[in-house]
């Protein structure tokens, strides 16, 4: 593992989370540093999700290039 400095009980309590995942302790920190960085990556598409969809000229354009939502005509009883 990289020559990090941690404390006792931090890295008590970070083997004894290897230990229950059944991981050895620099896996579960490399498990647990991809598991940011989908965080992460899910933020940014979220942000930019919304910003673009927040936009009535992009949600315009968009329903002009691919046709808009589909609207179903309501069924006779």
């Amino acid at each position: 593992m990289a020559d990090i400095e941690i404390d006792d009980n931090t890295r008590a309590a970070l083997q004894a989370l290897a230990d229950d995942a059944g991981l050895s302790l620099e896996a579960y920190l490399a498990r647990v540093a991809e598991e940011k960085q989908r965080e992460r990556a899910l933020t940014a598409g979220a942000e930019a999700f919304r910003r673009v969809t927040g936009d009535p000229a992009t949600v315009a354009a968009f329903d002009a290039a691919f046709g808009g939502p589909v609207r179903h005509a309501p069924r006779a009883a």
